[in-house]
């Protein structure tokens, strides 16, 4: 997955930073996962060898095994308080093919919910700040940004402060293909948002942990974990244009992620999930996952 990226992180590494992940797309929590069960194994070996060795400690054992358990525990306590406090910051959003032209704005928002209204793709994006504006790809509104006939528009549902769902249509205001980054401003009037906490994607290194929550498949909320596994790429945007200083990583991402952040173990926003790359050549093939940091 590409992230598009040129927003700054903190320097100093955070204790999920430290952990590297496996390169098979398992999450950190699962890969630490394996580590527990082959020290448990371990443990068992070793208590079967002491049998025979009236000298040795075996509390000593499971005091260790006790320990890692622990580890394990605060990892998961640390990835669940991440997702809990980040998510509320992510919206969902459905682009929609209206099937006559509204109106009035009262009758567009009913033509919304018309069971002729043909929802054409799904997206994510993450709150920018407390009035209403929503950062996603240009890709994903890309229809309501060109359409001419008034019967493009999309939804965007979303969580305020207090944990309360609503969900309001999204007025694009600004965009630019070249960098596939758009902005849509809804109306929250009466309502208390979370903006997502920027971060900074100039001090990254290969290997640090990263997270990315959105929207895959229409599934709100989803979270995945991986690593950075690769810094200044270079991946097409949506005009044809050159993207540079893109962030790779092993961190799923699918239809449905694009325009929802790439986060790191400070909760901090370091890019915008944006695309996946598959190559499939003679007898091999390769994947990779970028998200936009400029």
């Amino acid at each position: 997955m590409v992230v598009l990226g040129s927003i700054h992180a903190p320097s100093a590494l955070s204790p999920l930073q430290k952990i590297v992940s496996s390169s098979d797309n398992k999450s950190l929590v699962l890969g630490r996962r394996r580590t527990i069960a082959f020290g448990s194994s371990a443990v068992v070996l070793a208590s079967l060898l002491n049998l025979h060795n009236p000298n040795s400690n075996p509390p000593l054992l499971h005091s260790a095994f006790a320990q890692q358990q622990d580890e394990l525990q605060q990892q998961e306590d640390r990835v669940a308080h991440l997702f809990q406090e980040s998510s509320p910051s992510v919206v969902f959003i459905k682009d929609i093919e209206l099937a006559k032209v509204p109106k009035g704005p009262e009758d567009r928002f009913m033509l919304t919910e018309d069971e002729n209204a043909k929802v054409e793709g799904t997206g994510s994006g993450f709150i920018w700040d407390k009035f209403g504006h929503i950062v996603t790809n240009y890709h994903v509104v890309a229809k309501l940004a060109t359409d001419r006939s008034g019967l493009q528009c999309c939804k965007v549902f979303l969580v305020d402060a207090g944990g309360n769902s609503l969900y309001r249509e999204g007025k694009i205001i600004g965009f630019d293909p070249s960098y596939d980054l758009a902005v849509l401003k809804v109306d929250v009037e009466g309502y208390e948002l979370k903006p997502a906490t920027l971060g900074t994607s100039r001090e990254l290194h290969v290997g640090q942990s990263c997270f990315a929550i959105g929207n895959p498949y229409g599934y709100e909320n989803t979270l995945t974990t991986g690593v950075v596994s690769g810094l200044g790429r270079e991946i097409p945007s949506p005009n044809g244009k050159a993207i540079r200083g893109a962030i790779q990583t092993d961190a799923d991402i699918n239809a449905g992620n694009s325009g929802g952040p790439l986060i790191d173990s400070y909760g901090h926003v370091i890019g915008v999930n944006t695309a996946t790359f598959t190559r499939k050549g003679t007898g091999a093939s390769s994947e990779g996952e970028f998200c936009n940091t400029n």
